[in-house]
């Protein structure tokens, strides 16, 4: 079934699936965009309805109108947004910086949530709203207004696969997606992550979990996800179900190298009907 792009309420996004038996809302890493989920989406059975966002300020999305947002902004935007959607009850991915935005999207609307998947989280960096930059995240602002978001990707995009020169086409992928971001919404989203502190909210939560991250991964190494795995294993409502998974030979962008597998994981996680036909675009 063909992807259909559309605007709502400041947001651009992709939608492709019936929505019979499901819907999953899928949130991008901080270089990315909605297309990373493409070819993890082509795995997803037709009958669940997949919908991708542009986070705010990437794409045509607007961004946010705090110039220094927080992961709660995001989730409040993205409650916004996902209510003038026909949606109600879905699973909700964050991969990487998206972690955060899930994370938080699930502590402050606990009901809209079936089931939690996170992929290569992202940690953040805990500092206080409003508070200088950690050296790392002010860094990736130096690098980005010095290179340029052409020069930025080519530098900085390799890294996030295992063994890039043996993935030419999802190298490619990677830097096109980092190449087309904009240095204002990249700025809020670095503020995101310098506020974000992913496994305090972990603790909090109270929902299903699926955790998933590539062994090789040099930027969010699987200690993090693993700690955030067990933050939500440990204070888990009884009865509730999470999984951690670990796939080998595989980096930052774990959805990209394994599209197939990792859809795998998250249907027979959300209780969706596995197929592994592949859909067209």
């Amino acid at each position: 079934m063909s992807a259909n792009v559309q605007m709502t309420a400041g947001i651009e996004f992709m939608q492709r699936g019936s929505g019979d038996s499901g819907c999953i809302v899928l949130l991008h890493g901080i270089g990315s965009n909605r297309h990373s989920f493409d070819r993890l989406c082509e795995f997803l059975p037709v009958d669940v309805k997949a919908i991708a966002w542009n986070a705010p300020g990437y794409g045509r999305s607007a961004p946010l109108t705090h110039r220094t947002p927080c992961p709660e902004h995001y989730a409040q935007k993205l409650h916004e947004w996902i209510r003038t959607l026909d949606v109600k009850r879905f699973v909700l991915l964050g991969h990487s910086l998206g972690s955060l935005i899930a994370s938080a999207y699930a502590r402050l609307y606990p009901d809209d949530i079936s089931k939690l998947v996170l992929m290569a989280c992202a940690q953040g960096h805990g500092m206080q709203p409003g508070g200088v930059l950690p050296a790392a995240a002010q860094q990736r602002l130096i690098d980005l207004k010095k290179l340029g978001p052409k020069g930025f990707a080519r530098a900085r995009a390799p890294g996030l696969l295992y063994q890039p020169d043996s993935h030419p086409v999802l190298v490619k992928s990677a830097v096109d997606a980092m190449a087309a971001i904009s240095p204002a919404g990249y700025a809020q989203a670095v503020h995101m992550l310098a506020t974000g502190n992913l496994t305090d909210v972990a603790n909090e939560l109270q929902v299903d979990s699926l955790a998933i991250v590539g062994t090789e991964d040099q930027i969010t190494p699987p200690q993090d996800t693993l700690r955030c795995h067990q933050a939500l294993k440990n204070h888990a409502a009884p009865g509730a179900v999470h999984r951690y998974v670990e796939l080998p030979d595989a980096g930052h962008l774990v959805h990209q190298h394994y599209p197939k597998v990792v859809a795998k994981h998250i249907v027979e996680f959300a209780g969706w009907h596995w197929t592994g036909v592949e859909h067209p675009r």
